[in-house]
């Protein structure tokens, strides 16, 4: 959180100056919370006031107040888990082109992705008739579309 102010007054003088408390951008948070999740500790909960790190060569290392904690570890989502109800991303469709969070790299795990080749039809060249109805034609492209292996 950030304190704005603004002042009010004559020819912008700070007669009267007027703050409150802002949210920062929804980007530096989720590269805050993203920094903090990649440097998580695993712990062990004794009771509901000590934990200690589950690692053993870090045990006597006491968790930081400002470091993020977890007692189980995240599943593989890459691969599938009936029993935890992950469906893994085999399948999933991905765009090859993007380095984000869609992009076959990333998406599909470092297994690759298969190329199909996709006819999509859809009306096209749409003209109103007085009246009252509209004509479209038909139009028809073929796409390629990417899954994963």
């Amino acid at each position: 959180m950030s304190t704005d102010c603004r002042c009010h007054g004559v020819s912008g003088s700070c007669a009267v100056k007027t703050c409150w408390r802002t949210m920062a951008p929804f980007e530096r948070v989720g590269v805050f919370l993203k920094d903090r999740y990649e440097g998580s500790v695993q712990v062990q909960g004794r009771s509901k006031r000590k934990v200690r790190r589950k690692e053993k060569g870090q045990r006597r290392v006491p968790v930081g107040e400002d470091e993020l904690i977890f007692l189980n570890k995240s599943p593989n989502y890459c691969l599938e888990d009936r029993r935890l109800g992950v469906v893994g991303t085999r399948g999933r469709r991905c765009n090859r082109t993007s380095a984000g969070p869609d992009g076959c790299n990333l998406l599909c795990c470092g297994r690759g992705y298969n190329t199909h080749v996709v006819r999509h039809v859809e009306r096209c060249e749409c003209k109103f008739i007085w009246c009252c109805y509209v004509r479209c034609r038909r139009c028809e492209s073929m796409n390629d579309m990417h899954t994963c292996k």
